[in-house]
């Protein structure tokens, strides 16, 4: 057997990704688990070390990952408290899903089905119908919002089943398509700040004899993503998020439960050429792609038809070493998106899907200059992406 040389590249096998616990410990097992132990009917327990409550409620921090609530002892001093508590009192954390991002985590939450399933597989993805990319966030181009996404999501099965069920938000995301895809199902009540969160989730979780009440906050991921998670201003937020989380947790009625989330982690990349390859300044990585979606650490790419071997054994050869790089069918048989996926989402998947491994991003500056001047990055199974909290607090 030939060894290999110190110039020959040691590409990432994919089957060493580090996939999520779908099935038994990842945001889209949360609410089941819930609603199963609320009677709900058709649920069961998947995150076996959580005790059933009547009353629970979901605190979601966009942005907040495992990794960062470990590290900041000092300005999260509550939510360090209760790390001990995750997961059922393991101290452990569970996992987002793949991608670790925020459309495709949310959708795992409301729906309580893995990205396979409930069909946004990235932060932008392409429309196997018109060819276009769509953005799942901010749903660009418009496409129906129940075809994209035919499952009826855990509040309005919980809240047909009696369960007192409610979201508590920002008022602009009350009529948005991803609030109806993955969110929607009781009452949606927007408040303008956080305290009014907090104050108003506590009222609806005690105003029903089983409710289920989510409530969200989002600007740690924003003030990540701009000025990145090592800055004095990710750091204001978090102390101001950790005094929302103590705010509720003080405020919760008998026999509750209150469960705090978030949708990924967040890692800063620093601005050099080695740690932010641009996509459209390399005509190697260009070559035979149709269109790139995804985003910088979770790369969905369309090859013309008939070049997708040869995109995926060029993209394989420039970045195998730093990134996990995968055909289709090879995420697919290896569970990336979960168990299984559904025939109608195939085709949003890319024929290549990069995830990175390294501290390093693939960036598309003419096509994507906002995101491509974030600091703060994410989406990949990295753990400091992948893992998320699961903090419980219990009356």
């Amino acid at each position: 057997m030939v060894q290999p040389s110190w110039q020959d590249p040691v590409l990432l096998p994919v089957g060493t990704a580090p996939v999520p616990e779908y099935g038994s410990g990842s945001l889209a097992d949360l609410l089941p688990t819930l609603a199963a132990g609320q009677e709900v009917p058709g649920f069961t327990a998947a995150i076996p070390e959580l005790a059933p409550a009547d009353r629970n409620c979901v605190f979601l921090i966009d942005g907040l990952g495992w990794e960062q609530i470990k590290a900041h002892p000092d300005e999260a001093p509550f939510l360090h408290s209760l790390l001990p508590t995750s997961r059922g009192g393991t101290g452990r954390p569970i996992t987002a899903g793949f991608p670790a991002t925020t459309a495709t985590s949310l959708a795992s939450v409301g729906t309580g089905r893995p990205p396979g399933e409930h069909g946004l597989p990235g932060y932008t993805a392409r429309n196997p119908e018109t060819g276009q990319l769509m953005n799942q966030l901010r749903w660009k181009p418009w496409t129906s919002p129940k075809v994209w996404q035919p499952y009826p999501t855990v509040f309005q099965l919980a809240d047909a089943a009696g369960v007192r069920t409610a979201q508590v938000s920002a008022p602009t995301f009350e009529q948005t398509p991803l609030t109806k895809v993955a969110l929607s199902g009781g009452s949606f009540l927007g408040r303008l700040t956080g305290e009014e969160r907090m104050d108003v989730a506590a009222e609806r979780l005690a105003a029903g004899d089983r409710s289920l009440v989510y409530t969200y906050y989002s600007e740690v991921d924003g003030k990540g993503h701009r000025f990145g998670v090592d800055s004095d201003a990710w750091r204001g937020q978090l102390m101001y998020v950790d005094g929302l989380a103590r705010r509720l947790a003080e405020q919760l009625p008998p026999r509750s439960a209150l469960y705090i989330t978030a949708d990924h982690g967040m890692i800063d990349i620093p601005f050099d050429e080695q740690s932010r390859i641009d996509f459209d300044e390399d005509w190697e990585l260009r070559a035979g792609v149709a269109l790139l979606g995804g985003e910088g650490r979770a790369r969905h790419v369309y090859a013309v038809p008939g070049a997708e071997a040869d995109v995926l054994t060029v993209w394989r050869e420039v970045l195998g070493e730093q990134f996990w790089v995968a055909s289709r069918d090879e995420a697919v048989e290896a569970g990336w998106f979960g168990p299984r996926v559904d025939e109608r989402v195939l085709g949003r998947i890319g024929d290549v899907v990069a995830a990175a491994h390294d501290d390093v991003v693939i960036t598309a500056s003419v096509n994507e200059p906002h995101e491509s001047a974030m600091v703060g990055m994410h989406g990949s199974m990295t753990p400091v992406e992948q893992l998320v909290p699961l903090l419980e607090v219990r009356t």
